[in-house]
């Protein structure tokens, strides 16, 4: 099948991912100072890439870059976090709902057929192919819906959140329970049901902030 622009990619994301899962992990704790050196060292990679990954998951609340300091692990990373997700699930829900309403017959069957055709990346545990087909799959829902202002806001709270949402697709489990989720939100767009549509959506996205919350109960608890 035919890719979109993917959410993995380029040497950039693909440490972005990485920082971000050790973060995550607990490896690196809050007020760890995350040296570009020590860095480049570890993922085998010039200082470059990593100066813009740490660029990149400070516009997501995870580090902080300051001053004579550098970058750090964020001590407000749950906080900012849970605000963030809490936006985005709304956002992606409202998408839904307007997208049972709004979409026309031809968009109703290409997004059928586009699920449908992301089941090769569950059967080939091809996380990497999923996150891709995830980004098109979400954007032709934002599309459905209609209303250019609410679609950019969720595709600019995805982008910012991408780091994370581009790990969970590496749990264990994860790609069957999206694909099943994302099942839930075809059907109801196809049955023109709004109020289920918002609901399916809703459900799916907060999976993704509680994945975060348990992963950062044990961080908190490690230390």
């Amino acid at each position: 099948m035919k890719q979109a622009d993917p959410e993995f990619g380029t040497q950039t994301e693909r440490l972005a991912d990485e920082i971000a899962a050790s973060v995550l992990s607990g490896d690196f704790r809050p007020g760890f100072r995350l040296d570009e050196m020590m860095l480049a060292k570890r993922y085998g990679v010039s200082r470059t890439p990593v100066r813009e990954a740490l660029r990149q998951l400070a516009s997501t609340g995870l580090i902080e870059i300051k001053p004579r300091r550098g970058a750090m692990v964020a001590r407000t990373t749950s906080t900012q976090l849970e605000a963030l997700f809490g936006a985005m699930a709304e956002a992606e829900a409202t998408c839904a709902r307007l997208a049972a309403l709004s979409m026309t017959p031809l968009e109703r069957r290409r997004l059928k057929n586009f699920h449908e055709s992301m089941a090769e990346f569950v059967a080939g545990n091809n996380p990497e192919g999923f996150a891709s087909a995830n980004l098109t799959f979400h954007t032709m829902i934002y599309g459905g819906a209609h209303n250019e202002i609410l679609s950019d806001f969720a595709l600019t709270l995805r982008r910012r959140l991408a780091p994370f949402r581009r790990a969970q697709f590496r749990t264990a489990g994860r790609l069957p329970r999206s694909q099943a989720e994302h099942g839930n939100v075809v059907n109801a767009i196809m049955a023109g049901n709004a109020m289920q549509a918002h609901a399916a959506m809703f459900d799916h996205m907060s999976l993704v902030e509680d994945s975060f919350e348990r992963l950062a109960t044990a961080a908190s608890a490690a230390e």
